[in-house]
């Protein structure tokens, strides 16, 4: 479980990580970090339907193969990013970003200086004078580059940051819909948005801008089920409704957004187990650390640092074997070998499917 420590210095510092490092939206996102220069590398897609598999062949090129092992975009480019809605980015041999579709066509030519992932039909991209601005799937901008940065469309609207380092929101016109006053802001998450005040104190917007839920916590997440995690002046964390009411007393050392109708918690203990949305603990805490659910299941890690899978019961379906793990997605999961250090997919039955002899790849 990730440890969250929503202090404001801390915010400013991380501030291009955050916007850098979320898995929607990501500056130079596909940068290749390996584990060995030259070494094969993989990642699998989050595109909805038929998913590739992203790799790095033994000349640092990149491609993508299916399910199955077979190459179906030849390892040519210096770098790319996963599909999302049905374009991947990748880099040029000369550091330029555009987008390929899923037979390996350059869809939109490489020539921006950054970019990140489609969202809602749109991206954003940066020109060569360090502006962004967004694109349509044709190439063809549609939000001129003026921005600071601009990340990805959320229920119909973009945060963007202006030449003060400040935030605010634009519409699919290039609107501005809410001024760049915030200090930090996160993408509109059922119909709310978690933004940072001057004072580093953290609340909620509506898409109107009307702070809807006061600027007064020490930390938040956002919206997810109906329900937020917020960090209170014990420096504990539990739960808010869409109307600012504590529904789950902040009890916990830790806790993480609902998923599938359970949250991750950690106890003082600093185990970890799962409750429901009564705040009654499911699952008990006595897990090393563990992540949200994903298709039924959660990764877990035991005392002797080894990661395995549960399911809702908390019954171990998939024994903790593995080195490190990552959450189902389609059906797979990916799983690194404990020997050899290579990662592979297994089935939600834990059969290998793809045999552990990629390198792992950060994004």
């Amino acid at each position: 479980m990730k440890i969250k420590l929503f202090i404001f210095a801390m915010g400013l510092l991380m501030m291009a990580a955050i916007n850098s490092c979320s898995p929607k939206s990501q500056q130079n996102p596909a940068s290749g970090q390996t584990d060995n220069e030259g070494s094969e590398t993989v990642n699998k897609t989050n595109d909805d339907g038929d998913f590739l598999i992203r790799v790095q062949d033994e000349k640092g090129k990149w491609g993508f193969i299916d399910k199955t092992g077979k190459e179906v975009i030849p390892c040519t480019w210096k770098d790319a990013k996963d599909f999302c809605e049905g374009q991947a980015l990748v880099q040029d041999d000369n550091e330029k970003w555009g987008f390929i579709d899923k037979t390996g066509k350059e869809v939109i030519p490489c020539k921006w200086e950054d970019a990140k992932d489609f969202s809602e039909g749109l991206v954003s991209v940066m020109d060569t004078n360090g502006k962004y601005g967004f694109i349509d799937k044709t190439g063809k901008v549609v939000i001129p580059c003026t921005w600071q940065d601009a990340e990805d469309f959320s229920e119909g609207l973009a945060r963007v940051m202006d030449t003060n380092g400040k935030y605010g929101f634009i519409d699919k016109t290039g609107k501005v819909v809410m001024p760049c006053t915030w200090e930090e802001a996160e993408d509109f998450s059922e119909g709310l948005a978690l933004v940072i005040d001057a004072n580093g104190k953290y609340g909620f917007v509506d898409e109107t801008g009307k702070e809807v839920i006061p600027c007064k916590w020490i930390g938040a997440e956002d919206f997810s089920e109906g329900l937020a995690p917020v960090m209170g002046d014990n420096e504990k964390w539990g739960f808010i409704d869409k109307t600012g009411k504590v529904v789950i007393p902040c009890t916990w050392q830790d806790a993480e957004d609902f998923s599938e109708g359970l949250a991750m918690v950690e106890d003082a203990h600093d185990k970890c187990g799962f409750i429901d949305k009564t705040g009654k603990v499911v699952i008990p805490c006595q897990w090393r650390d563990i992540e949200e659910f994903s298709e039924g299941l959660a990764r877990v890690q035991d005392g002797n640092d080894k990661w395995g899978f549960i399911d809702k019961t908390g019954k171990v379906v998939i024994p903790c074997q593995w080195q490190d793990a990552e959450d189902f997605s389609n059906g797979m999961g990916r799983v690194q070998d404990v020997a050899n250090k290579k990662w592979g997919f297994i089935d939600k039955t834990g059969k290998v499917i793809i045999p552990c002899k990629w390198n792992h790849f950060y994004y």
